[in-house]
């Protein structure tokens, strides 16, 4: 990435040559228009020197940081270029960026109308803390011996690198006794952790190796002080690993994240100069979000602007919102500011607050503040919030506690259902939850009502029923000890094994490792229990393993086989099919990570299956699965040789740190948008509502991961925060119980700031709910300290209590445990009418074509379509839709009351538990298919046909199967010679299309068609791919996210006519030339999906410019064009106008386009674009009223 603005070496500006236009706070504010408070002011009109700025939630911090700007700027004290202004994320560095430039020239100190490409106006410097700390090692790298050549590793790559470094590490490590994939992420983990924390492997692996040697004569009295010496003995391991990882690094010149703010950090230390040189290019830094910066990163930004320097730094941030401590951010940076940024002369940087919440009414703030009370107490300049004024008795609280989670869910979905319906927008709501493991029974019951839902974020959609089902057959591909994976797809709907087969199948498992006889006093129970934990990978018991056993054993005699244990006949069967399908597709695994997915949805049938259902929920899931491969097709094209091993530690890890690791944001779609606490900071909303407000879950028990237990932490003491963390006194029981007490209570406290971070995001009604029965549990669980506060609230009079059940009795059972299992049949089951359509329909394509066969070749020039005259076209048939069926949707049966939490899927040959014949055939049902058709009504008999003779005799069930087989051949042979004598193909359009094949459609259908019939591979283009870098250049220039790789044919710049690295350079220098490179965008690379004549459009806008004006919000979508011709077809930007227009939700007229040919400086803005109608005529083929869009070139360079 690199910064906006001059590079680095730039000398700065003389501040002489800066005029003040600024005199006065009130001026100030009048230019603005906004009337700050006195905290504000105060806060924006210091003087240039350190100052900490406590702000609190809604409270308009980044308003005041661009006010600041503003201040400092138009008061002559600084020129524009010389402001730094950091942040952590891309949409916040945007967002800053808007703000200042808004503010500068609303202040009449920019004019954004002259644009001398020799003498551009100056601008801030917006940029994330990753790419100040990217550009910093560009610039001054070789001054510690780093090529300012090093390149930042993508994701992919991280964990494929990671992989390898596993494989190849000679060994052993005994001490290792995790899966190949979770070892993949200890790896990266501890690796960040060091990097995070400045420590090195070798001062890791000697403190472990200290540890190891005063715990040999420690008594290890239970089972948590035995685990010490083995954590510490693992982490030795790793740190060797790791110390291998960064010298792969270091050979393919390759750097992460951690490396990029370790080695910033080290420059900072160690090069006074460094640190003189940007002091004096950036005489005013901001710091955004402080209290989320790690230890790395304050050494950096210390080493830089502090150390008693005086510099001005304005640092903002809230010690309450510090919810990222399990990733390195350490709140004391912010609590300890003024030491680190002190005055010249030793005085401790200013403290200031901001406390005036402009966001929610006051009756939330009470709320809110109520329980950030006890955070209040351990931080210094934490205030209260304030409402406005007049908003004191606004907002609103309900809550619940249900009797059932199955209630509280639908009381969630009742009150979001009636609010949209009262004319609340989708859009304005959010559902935000402590973990993701509720989101398919939240998305399910919204569909159900109507409601348009949205899971945000990968680790969201890890938890969907349909992408996890995906993952297992993954986990169990890649990895034989993938149990709780099987245990996963065993007892889903498709297979179907009961507890007892299963338990057999553990005990199986365990008799493969121990070659132990099978004991009448074992317990099933127990051996399943242990196979599905995970042990020594030496002792591994392996249910896979077992599986495969069933390939080998006889299915039809269960006394023939070896170890004698009773499973049941269909158990074996099923058993037999899963393994054969596993081991088929264990053969495509060293294929291409795409090639890996779409065979193992193929095999298992649930792409297919959520094709075929029109349920609403399926198409939901549809659409959960093709954002799920649109994940894995960035991951795999980040690296051209990405593995699925790579891919699921990637997975793995997004699925632990689901608190926020993707980057996914919420889309601009008109949808309530369901996702993790941790993902909604910086968010608002008008509407919130909190499910699981339940004791264990939120707050949750369940601690950050401990350096005692686990090889991939580092312990507290080799952290830069280790003052802020719990200590061990000694080693023994109560040394241990002391340091689990003191983790308790750090925990509680995170907790803590997480619940202020969730309930201040509402602007208007916050619902909070609970339950007192899980879906699982044997105990109840009943209201947290969160739900009671809010009780409390609204008990008060500030709220309503819907419901609050009563706490079950003693001895109470839960319900959810005697509902009766759901039978799901496979394939999906149908009612008799529909059956006898679907059957009646085959009947009809049949005969259509024996019918033109026959006539073919009787009567070659005869017209192919001819009456037959011994049937009749029946007009009651089909039936009306009212009289199709009496009963439930069969697909409301069988995937929309999973008692697995899961679509269904699979063969359709799997019948359900206990119906299996003793003879094994399964093909029963395909054979009445043409043994046993049933009446066609629109073909029977006319009235006048002569009778038919008598029948054959009645067939033998081995005679009607044979004759089945026939009919099968026969119908099968028939239409390959039917499809084979066609002079045109038909090739049906996929449903899902990019922008780029959409345009092929429209240029040349014949090709297009030919191409989807027979696709042909690409041969590899570097001018395309040097066209990918130029559009991610771009993006990286504008600080917006890394370029998501996509598919080949749509990739940004696959047009790209660039010759080599020179040409790639002169159209960088070419694109600084134009306009556009000194104009912020209002975003970049902008993915999209659009709904077009029952199609769905897929692309990404290159970047999108908003200009407000009198009239309103105007938007100009600009395309770059990096060929020597002008070939760019219009038809894309009318695509681009109008996803954008219905994703944003403004007229189309709002919208205008831009080719911006960036080796001319061209600018092109082609007229009469065609709108959603005519874009939906092109693809169903039909004629166009409309003339085609022309050009208007408007700009030359």
């Amino acid at each position: 990435m690199r910064l906006i603005g001059p590079p680095l070496s730039v000398a700065a500006a003389s501040l002489s040559d800066v005029p003040a236009r600024i005199t006065d706070p009130e001026q100030l504010k009048e230019l603005l228009g906004i009337p700050f408070t006195p905290e504000q002011t105060a806060c924006i009109t210091a003087p240039p020197a350190p100052q900490v700025i406590v702000a609190g939630a809604g409270s308009g911090k980044t308003t005041v940081m661009a006010a600041r700007v503003v201040w400092l700027v138009g008061t002559g004290q600084v020129a524009p270029e010389q402001v730094l202004g950091l942040t952590f994320t891309n949409k916040a560095a945007g967002e800053l960026a808007e703000r200042v430039r808004k503010a500068l020239v609303k202040a009449g100190i920019t004019d954004p109308d002259v644009i001398d490409p020799d003498n551009p106006p100056g601008e801030p410097v917006i940029s994330t803390y990753h790419a100040f700390a990217g550009r910093l090692l560009t610039d001054h790298g070789l001054r510690i011996g780093l090529e300012p050549t090093a390149r930042l590793l993508a994701d992919a790559t991280r964990y494929q690198l990671a992989a390898r470094v596993l494989r190849e590490a000679p060994g052993p490590y005994p001490a290792l006794t995790r899966s190949f994939p979770d070892l993949v992420g200890d790896l990266l983990t501890l690796d960040s952790e060091l990097a995070e924390h400045l420590v090195r492997p070798e001062e890791l692996r000697a403190y472990d190796a200290e540890l190891l040697s005063s715990l040999e004569g420690a008594k290890l009295s239970n089972a948590e002080l035995r685990k010490i010496p083995e954590t510490a003995a693992a982490r030795r391991e790793l740190a060797d690993l790791v110390v291998r990882y960064r010298a792969a690094k270091r050979e393919r010149d390759l750097l992460d994240f951690g490396d990029q703010i370790a080695l910033s950090a080290t420059l900072a230390r160690t090069r006074a100069e460094v640190g003189a040189i940007l002091r004096d290019e950036f005489r005013v830094v901001l710091l955004d979000e402080y209290q989320d910066t790690s230890v790395a990163q304050r050494v950096l930004l210390a080493g830089l602007f502090g150390g008693g320097t005086g510099h001005p730094v304005t640092a903002v941030g809230d010690p309450c919102q510090a919810i990222y401590g399990w990733r390195g951010a350490s709140v004391a940076n912010l609590d300890d500011f003024p030491e680190h940024f002190a005055h010249a002369d030793g005085r401790l940087a200013t403290r200031q607050a901001l406390s005036e919440n402009r966001r929610s009414g006051g009756r939330l703030l009470d709320l809110a503040n109520g329980l950030a009370e006890p955070l209040r107490a351990l931080h210094a300049g934490v205030e209260a919030l304030r409402p406005a004024p007049g908003a004191e008795h606004d907002g609103q609280v309900r809550c619940a506690l249900l009797r059932t989670h199955a209630e509280e869910i639908d009381w969630i979905a009742d009150s979001l259902a009636h609010l949209v319906r009262t004319g609340k927008e989708p859009g304005e709501i959010a559902v935000l939850c402590r973990t993701a493991t509720d989101f398919a029974e939240i998305q399910g019951a919204l569909v159900a009502r109507d409601v348009p839902v949205e899971v945000v974020g990968l680790s969201g959609l890890l938890h969907l029923p349909e992408v996890a089902d995906l993952v297992a057959v993954c986990e169990v591909l890649q990895d034989p000890g993938a149990n709780a994976s099987l245990v996963r797809l065993l007892t889903g709907p498709r297979w179907r094994i009961g507890p007892r087969d299963l338990a057999l199948l553990g005990r199986r498992a365990r008799l493969l490792v121990s070659h132990a006889r099978v004991g009448a006093d074992d317990d099933p129970d127990r051996r399943l229990a242990a196979a599905v934990e995970g042990v020594d990978p030496s002792e591994v018991i392996s249910l896979a393993d077992a599986l495969d056993t069933f390939l080998e054993a006889p299915l039809e005699d269960p006394a023939e086989a070896d170890d004698g244990l009773p499973f049941s006949a269909d158990a074996r069967v099923r058993f037999a099919r899963l393994a054969a399908e596993l081991r088929d597709l264990r053969r495509s695994l060293a294929d291409p990570l795409m090639d890996v997915l779409h065979r193992v949805l193929a095999v298992t049938g649930l792409e297919v299956e959520l094709s075929a259902s029109p349920h609403a929920l399926a198409a939901r899931r549809r659409e959960t699965l093709s954002n799920f491969l649109d994940v894995a097709a960035s991951f795999a094209a980040s690296d051209g040789e990405a593995t699925l091993l790579a891919f699921l530690g990637f997975l793995r890890t997004a699925a632990q740190y689901e608190k926020g690791l993707d980057n996914a944001l919420p889309g601009g779609e008109n949808t309530v948008k369901v996702l993790t606490a941790h993902k909604s900071k910086g968010l608002e909303w008008d509407v919130v509502a909190v499910p699981g407000l339940v004791t264990g879950t939120f707050p949750s028990t369940q601690g950050r991961e401990k350096w005692t237990a686990q090889g991939k932490v580092l312990p507290h003491e080799l952290r830069g925060d280790a003052d802020t963390l719990p200590d061990i006194e000694a080693w023994d029981s109560r040394g241990m119980k002391a340091f689990h007490e003191a983790m308790k209570e750090h925990q509680h406290t995170e907790e803590l700031r997480l619940g202020y971070v969730t309930f201040t995001r509402p602007r208007s009604l916050l619902l909070g709910s609970g339950h007192w029965w899980g879906p699982s549990q044997k105990r109840p669980r009943g209201p947290s300290d969160f739900l009671h506060a809010l009780y409390e609230h609204c008990a008060a009079g500030y709220g309503e209590i819907e419901a609050w059940a009563e706490e079950p009795e003693e001895n109470e059972e839960n319900p959810a445990l005697h509902e009766a299992a759901a039978d799901h049949a496979w394939p999906l089951p149908l009612d008799d009418t529909a059956l006898a359509r679907r059957r009646a329909a085959a009947e009809t394509v049949l005969a259509y074509l024996e019918r033109v066969a026959s006539h073919e070749n009787a009567h070659p020039s005869a017209p192919s379509a001819v009456h037959d005259p011994t049937s009749y076209d029946d007009p009651d048939w089909p039936p009306p839709e009212d009289a199709e069926s009496p009963h439930e949707d069969p697909f409301d049966e069988a995937y929309g009351d999973l008692a697995h939490d899961e679509a269904p899927y699979g063969e359709d040959d799997v019948p359900e538990e206990g119906l299996l014949e003793d003879d094994g055939d399964d093909d029963a049902d395909w054979e009445s298919w043409s043994t046993d058709r049933p009446t066609v009504p629109h073909q029977a008999a006319a009235p006048e046909a002569r009778p038919h003779p008598a029948g054959p005799p009645p067939l033998t069930p081995e005679e009607a199967r044979t004759i089945a087989s026939w009919d099968r051949d026969l119908d099968a042979l028939t239409g390959e010679l039917l499809r084979a004598r066609a002079s045109v193909t038909d090739v049906p359009l996929p449903a899902s299309l990019t922008a780029s094949q959409l345009l092929e459609l429209a240029a040349d259908p014949d090709g297009f068609a030919q191409e989807l019939a027979r696709p042909m591979p690409r041969p590899p283009q570097p001018a395309a791919r040097r066209g990918t870098r130029f559009h991610a250049w771009v993006e990286a220039r504008f600080e917006e996210l890394r370029l998501p790789m996509l598919e080949p044919d749509e990739l940004p710049g696959s047009e790209a006519e660039i010759a080599d690295e020179r040409d790639l350079e002169a159209l960088k220098d070419a694109f600084e030339r134009t306009p556009y490179a000194h104009r912020t965008p209002y975003r970049v690379e902008v993915p999209f999906q659009l709904a077009i004549a029952g199609r769905v459009v897929r692309g990404r806008i290159d970047a999108v410019y908003r200009k407000e004006g009198n009239d309103g919000t105007t938007y100009e979508i600009v395309d770059w064009k990096t060929s020597r011709t002008r070939t760019a077809d219009p038809l894309q930007l009318a695509v681009y106008r109008l996803a954008w227009a219905e994703q944003q939700g403004v007229p189309l007229e709002s919208v205008t386009t831009t080719f911006l040919y960036v080796r001319s400086g061209e600018v092109v803005r082609p007229d009469g674009l065609p709108d959603r109608a005519a874009l939906e005529r092109l693809l169903l083929d039909e004629p166009s009223s409309g003339e085609p869009p022309g050009e208007r070139v408007t700009e030359g360079r």
